[in-house]
């Protein structure tokens, strides 16, 4: 079996999206993107969902204090703290802006501070933050709010701060504990600062701590993987996500600190991936989608027992909201109908919403094809199968899509008849191939150049 996943592990190790949106962001139509049809389809989606399931908010936080090389997240490095307050200043005033666009008040479900490096804010600025949010708001009776942080800067007032705000949900930044990694990735938290945030933040009350690690950093190892994995085992948190480091030192040049000579090959790779997730396993931690892990009891593992669980830009969740406002430098709002991209740079940012202007550089309007094929992808990452009705399996796109899952159902990673799809054990570690097969854009302009990732 091990020599079996060797070879499909090869042959379906290619660059492919992540699929946190579809279509994926290369192939959106910003030539056709107009920021009225955008306000429009907010509204629309605001009016169909807000007093049903409520909203989603997350809040971009760019600041860090130093260059992790192997982000590709977008971020400002600075040292300099008196930034904190006109930035939250205007993030305050582009959710005005949405609110002026809402026909009424809004009901928050979902908040996610991300970045960046949240915690680098001080928990007073954090608390105004929070504060000019919710003012004038009505908050779910199910809201989760969450929060992702250094264990390297989280103090007690932090985690005090947010957890009074109504954050209970917490998310730390490990990637591996290994000295020789920290050191290459100029990411450092020790195992004593890990394991005082987390039980300052289980005394406080947090009910749910997630750990982020990463395989295929540079100079990664099975031996210090396996050392990382038996702490995180020592330290239990409630979830783990176990994500593929995506190189693309021409998207994040600050990944050419180190060269492509200090990457596991693919084949080590692999097994990095293929030892966690077995150590995971034996932990007691059981796979929710793609790269997530958790504990039997977890919200996030009982959402996809009950065909519950959600994924949108800020990855797999338990709360399913029809709309996401994006607020911040390079956010991305999601009205189920388009997709917005805020401006990547903190000045532009600042520049228009100081001028009353909706910050977007770029966006899509789904057409109907894309909210089909939307659909049925989501489904596949979050419920391993999906389905189509007779009209949607008559097209002759769909026909086209039928044949290039075949591969995949020969290779048992699916099972397949006319309008579903299961996706099988096997198939659960190879969903972004699987995805792939629906991806009517890509296949119709397939890239010359490597626009994602490699799949493991």
């Amino acid at each position: 079996m091990e020599n079996f996943y060797k070879t499909l592990s090869n042959k379906y190790n290619v660059a492919v999206p992540r699929y946190t949106s579809y279509p994926t962001m290369p192939y959106w139509d910003n030539n056709t993107f107009d920021i009225d049809y955008w306000k429009e389809s907010v509204k629309i989606s605001f009016d169909e969902s807000n007093i049903a399931s409520g909203i989603s908010l997350y809040i971009h936080l760019p600041f860090c204090e130093s260059l992790c090389t192997y982000c590709g997240c977008n971020t400002r490095i600075t040292k300099n703290h008196r930034v904190e307050g006109p930035y939250i200043a205007a993030v305050l005033k582009e959710w005005k802006l949405y609110r002026n666009v809402f026909r009424d008040v809004p009901v928050i479900r979902e908040i996610h501070l991300g970045g960046g490096t949240p915690t680098f804010f001080s928990a007073e600025n954090l608390h105004k933050l929070i504060d000019g949010i919710l003012d004038g708001v009505h908050i779910h009776e199910k809201a989760e709010f969450s929060f992702e942080a250094h264990p390297a800067n989280t103090t007690v007032t932090h985690l005090q701060t947010l957890y009074d705000l109504g954050f209970r949900r917490l998310s730390l930044g490990i990637q591996d504990f290994d000295p020789k990694v920290q050191f290459i990735i100029n990411r450092w938290q020790t195992f004593e600062q890990v394991l005082a945030v987390t039980l300052q933040a289980r005394r406080i009350g947090y009910t749910s701590i997630n750990y982020d690690l990463i395989y295929g950093l540079p100079l990664q190892n099975l031996e210090g993987l396996i050392n990382t994995m038996n702490i995180v085992s020592s330290l239990k948190p409630d979830r783990i996500a176990f994500y593929s480091y995506a190189h693309v030192p021409w998207i994040k040049p600050g990944q050419r600190k180190f060269t492509e000579n200090d990457l596991p090959d693919a084949e080590t790779k692999a097994k990095l991936q293929a030892i966690g997730r077995s150590m995971l396993l034996s932990f007691g931690y059981e796979e929710v989608g793609m790269d997530h892990f958790a504990l039997p009891g977890d919200e996030l593992l009982e959402a996809k027992k009950h065909s519950h669980l959600h994924r949108n830009f800020m990855g797999y969740t338990n709360q399913h909201t029809q709309l996401l406002v994006g607020l911040g430098v390079s956010s991305i709002s999601d009205s189920w109908y388009g997709f917005a991209q805020n401006v990547k740079t903190v000045e532009e940012y600042l520049a228009a919403v100081s001028n009353a202007d909706f910050p977007i550089v770029k966006g899509h309007l789904l057409n109907n094809e894309d909210l089909i094929i939307r659909r049925q992808i989501l489904n596949i990452m979050c419920k391993a199968y999906a389905y189509w009705d007779e009209t949607e399996g008559m097209s002759e796109e769909f026909s086209n899509i039928l044949t290039r899952l075949q591969p995949l159902e020969n290779d048992g990673l699916i099972l397949l008849n006319d309008s579903v799809l299961i996706v099988t054990p096997l198939g659960q570690r190879f969903l972004r191939n699987i995805c792939m097969c629906f991806d009517t854009r890509f296949w119709a302009d397939k890239p010359v150049t490597q626009l994602f990732s490699m799949a493991i």
